[in-house]
């Protein structure tokens, strides 16, 4: 059996080559995916399911960034547990506003599968790329 950092880093090559079947594939049937709070996507986490994190996450990030992507820059492998450290890109379609934000995500991996999902990452930078900061509001 691969070890849970394989199977995390698979995830995200899988996504990475736009392959999101595969990348669904890796989830457990009941996987509980948590988008960091206060971000654009949390406002229905935890999502439970594939289809759910597909329609919930997946869909508007394909649908209002370009060239969106999460880079892993580092895995650290801890068991059941797998932590990432890396970085997101794109630009929000609407205001064209860049970012490059650090990420760190947290899976929980048990019998080959990703049962579990936790995003922390710069909140505020998407929110001011989507044009719905405190700047926008002035």
């Amino acid at each position: 059996m691969a070890q849970n950092s394989e199977i995390v880093r698979g995830f995200y090559e899988a996504l990475g080559r736009g392959d999101v079947a595969s990348a669904l594939g890796m989830l457990d049937a009941r996987v509980e995916w948590n988008e960091a709070e206060n971000f654009l996507y949390a406002d229905k986490s935890p999502y439970i399911g594939p289809q759910a994190i597909v329609e919930g996450v997946f869909a508007r990030l394909g649908a209002e960034w370009d060239g969106f992507s999460a880079t892993p820059e580092q895995i650290l492998d801890a068991g059941d547990t797998v932590v990432v450290l890396g970085r997101y890109r794109g630009i929000y379609k609407k205001t064209g506003i860049a970012v490059n934000a650090q990420l760190v995500h947290v899976f929980t991996v048990k019998a080959g599968k990703i049962v579990r999902f936790q995003q922390y990452t710069d909140t505020a930078q998407f929110r001011d790329a989507a044009g719905k900061g405190a700047s926008a509001k002035a």
